[in-house]
């Protein structure tokens, strides 16, 4: 399945396979391209991942997220691959992968490469522990911890970000094999990294100024 589009929309894909996004503008405010599958018990019952995505020749003229995970995927996303894209003014982040206790699925083989961007908070981050209003309304039924392995990102520009990357995994089953390469940065405002119940994380060649302060 292929899409075309040149209007201001978002995508959002759940319980999909075999899917090519390319050429489509998005101007509207929020998420740009959002993976999903499914959000706890029914997922699981489905058990239906969303999986083989390719998104390339893409721009986000503003938005919050140019590519994100979850939080709604407990039926599982893999083999993801997003290139060439823009997101030339500012959005929250370029890459965010979301989900909570409650989720659990997994989030594995994503890659973002050759990525050109303006402004943002984050470039690249991993939050295990996003359940919104969700956290005091509804009572957790059951642990289910999210399964996260192989995040890739290469060759990505973008002239200022609070952080590069911030990765908040979960202990009990931390997120594994993260690559982050070949990324600049005109200037960073907060910090370069955290990273918290993360294994073999990799970085290489990441170029940044960090924000002076003025005397």
């Amino acid at each position: 399945v292929a899409a075309h589009f040149q209007i201001n929309f978002i995508i959002v894909m759940t319980m999909s396979r075999n899917f090519l996004i390319e050429n489509c503008v998005f101007d509207q405010g929020d998420d740009a391209v959002v993976i999903k599958a499914g959000r706890n018990q029914d997922a699981w019952r489905l058990n239906t991942p969303c999986e083989n995505i390719v998104i390339r020749h893409c721009d986000i003229l503003k938005g919050h997220t140019l590519l994100g995970i979850g939080s709604e995927m407990s039926g599982g996303v893999r083999n993801v691959y997003m290139h060439n894209c823009t997101a030339p003014d500012s959005v929250f982040r370029l890459f965010f992968a979301k989900t909570n206790h409650r989720r659990g699925g997994f989030i594995e083989n994503i890659w973002m490469k050759n990525v050109k961007a303006g402004k943002m908070q984050r470039v690249l981050e991993v939050d295990t522990d996003v359940l919104y209003q969700w956290r005091d309304l509804v009572p957790t039924y059951q642990d289910s911890i999210t399964f996260i392995n192989g995040l890739y990102m290469d060759s990505v520009t973008c002239d200022r970000t609070e952080a590069v990357y911030d990765l908040k995994g979960d202990a009990r089953l931390p997120i594994k094999n993260v690559e982050i390469r070949n990324v600049t940065v005109g200037e960073v405002t907060k910090f370069v990294k955290n990273v918290v119940n993360a294994e073999n994380v990799v970085e290489e060649n990441i170029i940044y100024k960090e924000k002076q302060d003025k005397q």
